[in-house]
C-alpha cells in the first residue's frame, strides 16, 4: 500500500496564508491524499491544513515587531526542527518569510527534506548574500516576478517562474458600472480607496497622514467619496480610533476588497502586496511607506534597487508615486494625488502601464504549476 506523502508548509503572513492555501488546494485536486501541516491562517485552516502554529503569532513589520514576537518564533523554530528531525515529512514548502524560513530550509536539507520554497525573499533587493544560502539549502526556488528568473539563474540555483498567485485570485468579471450602482456612487467624483495597511503598525504609520490628505482633497472636490476597506487582520475599533477624529467622511466599505478596488478612480496605497493587486486591476495609485526610524533606516542602508514599489519595479521605471518615510505628509500626498486626478493623459498614462505590469506578471495558474513541481518532487 503507498504510504501517504506529508508536506510540511509555512506561510507566516496574511498574503502567503492566502497563496499557500491556493497552493494545497491545487496539490489536493493531484492527489487528495497527501496530508498537509504548519504555519498558516484561515485559508490554509480552510483547506485543511492542520495548524500547528498560527501566522498571527509570526507576522511582523520591520525590526521592532519582531523583538516583540521574537519569543513565539524562536518556539516555532523549535518546534518545526523536532518536526523535520522526528517526523521527516517528505517535502517542504516555506513560503516567502525569509527570516524564518531560509533558516529552516537549512535544517530541512541537513534531515534530507527535500525543499521547495514558493515566493521568492526579496533577496535581489537587499541583503544578496543569502542567495548563497538558498543555493545550497533549497532544491527549487518557484518565483512570481518576472525578472526573479534570471537573477537565480544565474546564481546557480534551480528555479521555475510561475507567473503572480494574485492574477488567479482577482476576479476577472466585475462590472464597474454595476458595482457603483450598488454602492451609490452615481454622483460621486472621485471615488478614492484608502489602503493604509493589513497589520496595526501599517496603519497607525499611514491611516492619520491619508486622513489628513482627505480632508486636503474635499475642500478641492465637494462630491468626493472615499473608501476604506478593512483587512480581516485589522480590528475595526482601531480604524474608527482614527477616523472619528476627522471631519472627513470616509466610509468603512462593507462591499469585497475587489468591488472596492474596481468602484476607484484613485487610490492611497501602503506599499505591500495591495499595490500588485490595485496594478493589476488598473486602478492609478499612490504609493506611502514609512516605519519605524530604526527600521527605514536599516533598509535605506542595505536595500540595492531604485524603487520600494514592486510595481516600479516590475515595469522598470517609475510608474506609480512613491513617498517614502518623510515624504509621506497630507501636503504631499494631496498633490500627487491631484496630480493624478487632474493630469489627463498623465492619468490614461498610468492606466496604460499598470496594464503592462499586469502582463508581464504573467498568464495566471501559479498556484497549478507549483503544485506540479511540487507532485514531481515528491515523486523521487
Amino acid at each position: 500500500m503507498r504510504k501517504t506523502k506529508d508536506v510540511l508548509i509555512v506561510a507566516g503572513e496574511a498574503s502567503a496564508d492566502l497563496h499557500g492555501s491556493n497552493l494545497v488546494r491545487a496539490m489536493k485536486r493531484l492527489d487528495p491524499a497527501i496530508s498537509f501541516y504548519g504555519i498558516g491562517g484561515k485559508h490554509m485552516e480552510e483547506a485543511e491544513v492542520k495548524i500547528l502554529i498560527p501566522a498571527s503569532d509570526m507576522a511582523v513589520v520591520g525590526l521592532t515587531e519582531v523583538f516583540s514576537k521574537i519569543h513565539k518564533i524562536a518556539k516555532a523554530r523549535r518546534k518545526l526542527k523536532s518536526l523535520l528531525k522526528n517526523n521527516r515529512p517528505d517535502l517542504f514548502i516555506p513560503i516567502d518569510y525569509p527570516g524564518f524560513n531560509i533558516h529552516m530550509a537549512g535544517l530541512a536539507k541537513r534531515y534530507n527534506v527535500p525543499v521547495l520554497y514558493y515566493i521568492s525573499p526579496q533577496v535581489w533587493a537587499w541583503r544578496t548574500g543569502r542567495v548563497k544560502k538558498i543555493a545550497k539549502r533549497v532544491d527549487c526556488m518557484a518565483v512570481i516576478l518576472p525578472f526573479e528568473e534570471g537573477f537565480y539563474r544565474e546564481r546557480g540555483v534551480d528555479v521555475e517562474y510561475v507567473g503572480h498567485p494574485l492574477l488567479d485570485s482577482i476576479p476577472q468579471d466585475l462590472d464597474r458600472v454595476k458595482i457603483i450602482r450598488k454602492m451609490d456612487l452615481e454622483n460621486a467624483y472621485p471615488v478614492l480607496g484608502v489602503l493604509p495597511g493589513s497589520r496595526n503598525e501599517e496603519i497607525e504609520n499611514h491611516l492619520p497622514v491619508m486622513i489628513k490628505a482627505v480632508e486636503i482633497l474635499s475642500s478641492r472636490y465637494p462630491h468626493l467619496r472615499c473608501l476604506l476597506p478593512i483587512a480581516p487582520t485589522i480590528t475595526p475599533d482601531l480604524i474608527q480610533s482614527f477616523l472619528k477624529q476627522s471631519s472627513a467622511e470616509i466610509n468603512i466599505s462593507q462591499s469585497s476588497f475587489y468591488e472596492t478596488l474596481t468602484a476607484c478612480d484613485l487610490a492611497l496605497v501602503a506599499s505591500g502586496t495591495a499595490t500588485v493587486e490595485t496594478a493589476i486591476m488598473a486602478v492609478p495609485m499612490v504609493l506611502v511607506y514609512r516605519a519605524s526610524p530604526i527600521t527605514y533606516w536599516v533598509a535605506k542602508r542595505f536595500i540595492k534597487v531604485p524603487f520600494v514599489g514592486l510595481v516600479n519595479l516590475v515595469a522598470g521605471e517609475r510608474v506609480i508615486p512613491e513617498l517614502l518615510q518623510n515624504d509621506v505628509t497630507p501636503d504631499r500626498l494631496a498633490h500627487e494625488a491631484l496630480e493624478i486626478l487632474e493630469g489627463g493623459q498623465k492619468r490614461e498614462n498610468m492606466i496604460e502601464k499598470l496594464g503592462m505590469v499586469k502582463e508581464r506578471l504573467g498568464r495566471g495558474g501559479a498556484s497549478e504549476k507549483t503544485a506540479r513541481i511540487a507532485m514531481e518532487m515528491l515523486k523521487t
